[in-house]
């Protein structure tokens, strides 16, 4: 076993430098399985998930090396299997995209259903009404395995999504790229990576308009060259440092970003009192000088207020004086988390999408877990800011989505470090 240990109370204080999307990088290297020669993908955060996606594609027949911790070189024409059946496949949410990719290439595509955090249903019948859209059929294997297939080349159609599924968007995009004729996305989805994953196959050749816009216009290709591309930075663990730096009343500046991806966590910011300057490709969080005041958040689609930097801001607002009000608009189960602040010593009450955060007590360090990624970076955030030692389990989540995070907040000041344990039958844990 792992866990984090933090002894908390110090303010955040220097410079970190943000790694490639986890998002954009879960589809973009899916991706690559379209593409009919080898591809070079840089700005790779290092990272479970990107771990794993990797291990997936070398099991279909791919070839995937690692140049070094932030480049992947991968070559697709090796790949002889439409199935991706491994319990790999189960540990990790976003390989469903596999569906999108394999339907492009082999017009058919067998694929566990995915695994990863669990905070509420996240069902991908829009993944499947876009793809019969697009001209296959699909059905459900022994309850675990989604069979899709198309008895001839996939077809362009218009497709309209009854609410922006980021999933769904991408799946079909993928589906879409090399289908007859002409596909178009009504209600798709805006978000930053949405927009990396087109470009991306537009750099292959595709031919993909309107991504970042409620319409997606998809004109299939027959081929797709190989490229180099550097994915864009991860705006969300950019959200959770900024956030973290917020908590602890310190000084940070987050560097390798593109600010406009984080407008509405600045404003946030902003409206509690923090001071924000951005410059070209770096921002810094100010939140030394003054004290900080409540405020309500709603999360939404982008450009919204993001629903995974939702459980961080939570975390900070138990730390300024005031009530305030969390509103959960994208998932219906996100609040597994709060039971473990409440051990910390916050002052939460949820009611069904509503968290009410009655913030000024100070946290104390309790031994709580992660229940999934952006939770785990919550309890980082108050343990940070906790009086004594907090201990972190379950911190398999957190290094999904999050490169180094240790050695990062070392470097701003925290005390913070990962912990192995031994488990045996008579004497439990020990270190």
């Amino acid at each position: 076993m792992e866990k984090f240990v933090i002894n908390g109370g110090r303010a955040l204080d220097g410079e970190v430098a943000i790694s490639g999307a986890k998002n954009a990088a879960v589809a973009i290297i899916p991706a690559v399985i379209l593409c009919d020669e080898p591809c070079r993908i840089e700005n790779i955060p290092n990272i479970s998930d990107v771990t794993l996606i990797g291990r997936i594609l070398q099991e279909m027949g791919a070839v995937v090396k690692r140049v070094n911790k932030s480049t992947l070189d991968i070559d697709p024409r090796h790949i002889a299997s439409c199935s991706a059946t491994s319990e790999l496949v189960r540990g990790m949410r976003a390989s469903y995209y596999l569906l999108g990719a394999l339907l492009g290439r082999c017009h058919q595509a067998k694929v566990c259903l995915p695994g990863g955090c669990n905070f509420g249903a996240r069902p991908i019948d829009l993944h499947l009404k876009g793809f019969a859209a697009l001209g296959a059929r699909h059905e459900l294997v022994n309850g675990a395995i989604i069979d899709v297939k198309s008895e001839q080349k996939l077809h362009g159609n218009n497709i309209y999504l009854d609410f922006a599924s980021v999933g769904a968007t991408i799946n079909i995009m993928l589906a879409a790229v090399k289908a007859e004729g002409q596909t178009i996305i009504e209600n798709a989805a805006k978000e930053p990576h949405i927009v990396d994953l087109a470009n991306f196959l537009n750099s292959m050749g595709a031919s993909i308009r309107g991504a970042g816009t409620d319409t997606i216009k998809i004109r299939g290709v027959d081929y797709l060259h190989g490229v180099t591309y550097s994915i864009i930075p991860d705006q969300i663990e950019a959200g959770t440092y900024m956030c973290a730096a917020a908590a602890t009343r310190g000084k940070v500046l987050v560097k390798n970003i593109t600010p406009k991806h984080l407008e509405s966590i600045s404003a946030k910011l902003r409206e509690i009192g923090c001071e924000i300057k951005e410059y070209d490709e770096a921002l810094l969080v100010d939140a030394s000088k003054m004290p900080l005041n409540r405020c309500n958040i709603k999360t939404m689609p982008h450009p919204g207020f993001p629903t995974d930097c939702q459980p961080q801001f939570t975390a900070l607002l138990c730390t300024v004086d005031g009530t305030s009000i969390m509103n959960e608009s994208v998932w219906d189960n996100r609040y597994q988390y709060v039971s473990e602040l409440t051990l910390m010593g916050a002052h939460i009450s949820v009611e069904g999408r509503l968290a009410i955060i009655e913030g000024g007590s100070r946290l104390t360090a309790a031994p709580v877990k992660a229940t999934d990624l952006r939770a785990g970076a919550a309890m980082i955030i108050a343990g940070l800011c906790a009086d004594g030692t907090t201990e972190i389990s379950s911190i398999q989540y957190i290094e999904r989505g999050y490169e180094d995070i240790v050695g990062k907040l070392t470097a701003l000041g925290a005390d913070i470090k990962k912990v192995y344990f031994e488990q045996s039958a008579d004497q439990g844990l020990r270190a």
